[in-house]
């Protein structure tokens, strides 16, 4: 069970669900400051300011970290805070939590070469669309047993190379998908060529993960080459004309990962539903409890050998539970 992203929820509540769930083994820092804020009423009482959306952890804490806050323990966040709220409230109004960890797709790209292509991927929720780019990067998986496998793009190897522990009968693809058109949708996409905006990214890196800052970097320049649509907009709205204007022939995917949660439950059963509709694959990869359905589905799924983590995502292909990811794609287990 992962952390609410209710409005409904109260402020403390909130980010101490966020301490001991999501930052747990994942951030110190965030930890820290979430479990702090949980049992600070004064810090509380400037977040409730917002707007109820707007109060996400994630959110205040990189918009804090944009503006110079360093990372460290509460008590010194908390001082800073109060000095400096009116600018991170500005900055929470205007910007959204969009983290855009191209790590993930170490995750994706079993269940991508697994289907038939060529492939006309579309990615909902794709910021600024880093993770549209699976056959541009560079992977290298490592097993239980010592083992490496290691896949580079058709041209050669990429200045992007993805880390992923896996156990469990992955499927390793023997070479990249073919992907022959992509494209994505995002209520507010972000433009790699705006350093404004990769500044944002860069925030919404958590405070000790350098490796994902440095992987950011180079996945920046990697889709500066070509230039990627993403239409603007609710995915829920956009979704079936994108998929319209995909190329005849070509195996349409539709994908996501850590987006749903933002959506209220009607939403989450209305995208559901076009999924099913749609003549598509869909590939979902969220906190366990957000895709209708999926966690029910997973107790019927082959039992891993170790405890499933809170914070583990579902991997799911059309609706059915495949794998269970590290958020960020550090890791990989396959179900079966």
């Amino acid at each position: 069970m992962r952390a609410s992203t209710d409005p409904g929820v109260a402020t403390a509540e909130r980010y101490r669900a966020f301490a001991e769930v999501e930052a747990r083994g994942m951030s110190a820092c965030y930890e820290r400051w979430a479990a702090g804020v949980a049992a600070d009423p004064e810090i509380v009482t400037l977040i409730d300011l917002l707007p109820p959306v707007k109060r996400q952890p994630n959110l205040v804490f990189s918009a804090a970290r944009l503006h110079g806050a360093v990372a460290g323990e509460y008590p010194a966040f908390a001082a800073w805070l109060r000095e400096h709220w009116a600018l991170v409230a500005a900055t929470c109004l205007t910007h959204a939590t969009q983290t855009n960890e191209p790590g993930r797709c170490a995750v994706l790209l079993p269940a991508l070469a697994a289907l038939a292509g060529p492939l006309a991927i579309i990615e909902v929720g794709a910021s600024a669309g880093l993770c549209l780019h699976p056959d541009r990067y560079s992977y290298r998986y490592r097993s239980a047993d010592g083992g490496e496998w290691m896949l580079h793009p058709t041209d050669g190897p990429s200045p992007v190379v993805l880390d992923c522990d896996v156990t469990g009968p992955v499927p390793l693809p023997e070479r990249m998908p073919e992907i022959v058109w992509r494209a994505g949708i995002d209520l507010h996409p972000l433009d790699v060529h705006s350093d404004g905006d990769v500044a944002w990214l860069e925030a919404l890196i958590w405070p000790e993960h350098d490796d994902r800052r440095s992987r950011l970097r180079a996945a920046v320049a990697v889709a500066r080459q070509e230039t990627v649509e993403i239409v603007p907009g609710d995915l829920g709205d956009e979704i079936e004309a994108l998929v319209a204007r995909a190329p005849a022939g070509a195996t349409v995917v539709v994908f996501h990962t850590a987006v749903l949660a933002y959506l209220n439950e009607q939403d989450r059963n209305r995208f559901a539903a076009q999924m099913t509709r749609l003549p598509v694959s869909w590939l979902s990869n969220e906190g366990q409890s957000v895709v209708p359905r999926v966690l029910d589905r997973l107790g019927e799924a082959p039992a891993p050998s170790h405890p499933i983590p809170a914070s583990a995502f579902i991997l799911a292909l059309d609706g059915e539970p495949i794998a269970l990811a590290q958020p960020h794609g550090r890791s990989l287990h396959w179900l079966g």
